[in-house]
């Protein structure tokens, strides 16, 4: 699933759009739309100017002007490409952003769980979504993450991958999280003490920033994150990146779940 990393690339992709108008809308898939109907979507469209491309979490936001803001979540597996004006629309387009010159962003989504919602702003998406914090925001800092666990009975896996309590991160990034902070992705989140709230707030802006950084965003670009990354060797047969030990997996919410029993021991 496209977590903070990939929506960032993909904000970056959409940035180069600032400035431009949008001509029309064309929607392949009328289910890929929330909100207004796809009918209230294409006219409000029309005409409206792309001032600004945001992330909150695993949600893209364009600001469009008068038109307000477009969210894009990406589901399983769906990604937004800039399209030239003569190409065919890649496969799985469900919405395309035909703009001023006959350029095109194209919304794809090959599994159909994401959605794209005109809102009023991004504000007020964000609220009626019930998203917590951008674990990049700088205000997500090691007293608001102390502020989120203090007092949660569940697990610090399910803690990190609740959108409403921190917005971008899920199951791959939160192993590597948990790897890299070597605390076990079943430690309880009330139970765990200042220096590793401190490892653990550290880890989050380290994975998801090194992520960024070298483009992987994706797992087929795993191979471009740093040695020390348990996600470059997140198997069945993988091993661990420190200290060599056999990684093991648990279920988690019907995904599987890796990280090493050595150095990321049972509390």
């Amino acid at each position: 699933m496209p977590e903070l990393p990939e929506v960032e690339l993909f904000r970056r992709v959409a940035a180069g759009c600032v400035g431009r108008v949008i001509a029309r809308a064309t929607i392949h898939d009328p289910d890929s739309i929330a909100g207004p109907s796809p009918a209230t979507v294409k006219r409000r469209l029309k005409g409206a100017g792309i001032r600004g491309a945001a992330r909150h979490g695993k949600h893209l936001l364009l600001d469009l002007d008068a038109a307000g803001c477009l969210a894009m979540h990406f589901g399983m597996n769906g990604s937004l490409a800039r399209v030239a004006a003569e190409a065919l629309d890649p496969p799985y387009t469900r919405l395309g952003l035909v703009l001023d010159g006959g350029e095109r962003l194209d919304y794809l989504n090959p599994r159909r769980l994401g959605k794209v919602e005109l809102a009023k702003d991004a504000a007020t998406f964000i609220a009626a979504a019930g998203l917590g914090p951008d674990a990049l925001d700088p205000r997500f800092d090691r007293p608001a993450l102390a502020a989120i666990v203090a007092g949660r009975k569940r697990d610090i896996k399910s803690i990190l991958m609740d959108q409403a309590l921190v917005a971008g991160i899920g199951n791959l990034y939160s192993d590597e999280i948990l790897f890299q902070a070597r605390i076990h992705p079943q430690h309880r989140g009330d139970t765990l003490d200042g220096p590793q709230i401190g490892q653990l707030h550290g880890s989050i802006g380290r994975v998801l920033k090194a992520a960024i950084a070298w483009g992987a965003g994706s797992e087929q670009n795993l191979d471009r994150l740093p040695n020390d990354f348990l996600l470059r060797e997140r198997r069945r047969d993988g091993h661990c990146p420190r200290c060599g030990a056999a990684l093991a997996t648990l279920k988690h919410g019907g995904r599987t779940a890796y990280y090493c029993p050595r150095c990321q021991p049972e509390p």
